[in-house]
């Protein structure tokens, strides 16, 4: 069997084909929103190999192949891809987040990104998660049956964001802390 050309030619004039064959511009809505989930999958990649332990890299990698299925979901027109992220996906984010702000002590005021570099790299993908949630709202068309998605978008935040801190403090690293200088 011949190798399939990586290029295809078809998006040289500012269109791309949906999973179905729908063309739509490059600047829809739905392509915004994956891209973002591309991104922020990226930067996921990153975030394990700043993360020591074993439990970290294996829901992060659980978490990646969970953001391109996400992806897959939003570039699919109609029937074509059933949604795969529900209910069992966000309890399993909620479960660890439950976990890992059990054994992080009570936060005094609002904290920087910072301290590790796996720190920095969490907050990175907790800002790019919010993007991508405001994006996948900005979908027109979002079918009802991507409200799991949703949630677990918003979920997925919260947990980069106690990850953050977690990592931090296994550096024995101190937080850095936001001083208000608006009082």
């Amino acid at each position: 069997m011949e190798k399939s050309k990586l290029y295809t030619r078809t998006g040289d004039r500012g269109t791309t084909s949906l999973i179905g064959g729908k063309r739509v511009p490059k600047t829809d809505a739905r392509l915004e929103a994956y891209g973002t989930l591309d991104e922020l999958n990226a930067f996921v990649g990153l975030l394990i190999e700043e993360s020591g332990q074993s439990h970290d890299r294996e829901l992060l990698s659980r978490i990646q192949s969970l953001l391109f299925s996400a992806g897959s979901m939003l570039a699919a027109e109609g029937n074509h891809c059933k949604p795969t992220i529900g209910t069992a996906e966000v309890g399993l984010l909620e479960s660890e987040i439950d976990r890992i702000d059990g054994s992080l002590p009570r936060l005094q005021t609002f904290v920087l990104p910072g301290g590790t570099k796996g720190n920095a790299l969490a907050h990175v993908c907790r800002t790019v998660c919010r993007r991508a949630e405001r994006d996948i709202y900005r979908i027109p068309e979002i079918p009802d049956s991507y409200e799991q998605l949703l949630i677990f978008m918003n979920r997925l935040s919260d947990y980069f964001f106690v990850l953050a801190r977690k990592l931090c403090l296994e550096h024995h690293e101190h937080e850095k802390k936001w001083y208000n200088s608006c009082e």
